[in-house]
């Protein structure tokens, strides 16, 4: 159904603002699994250097 309202021309901007929000849902976790891999580098490169 959404799909369908979507490939309607007519609603270009509402199928750009689903397509964004997608990007967002979709880059949340990879920054949040990132950020947790940088912490535990740092943590063991700091316990490395004592």
């Amino acid at each position: 159904m959404c799909r369908a309202s979507l490939q309607n021309e007519a609603n270009q901007t509402t199928a750009e603002g689903i397509n964004n929000g997608i990007v967002y849902l979709m880059a949340i976790p990879y920054i949040l699994v990132a950020s947790a891999a940088y912490a535990v580098y740092k943590i063991r490169m700091t316990k490395k250097k004592e």
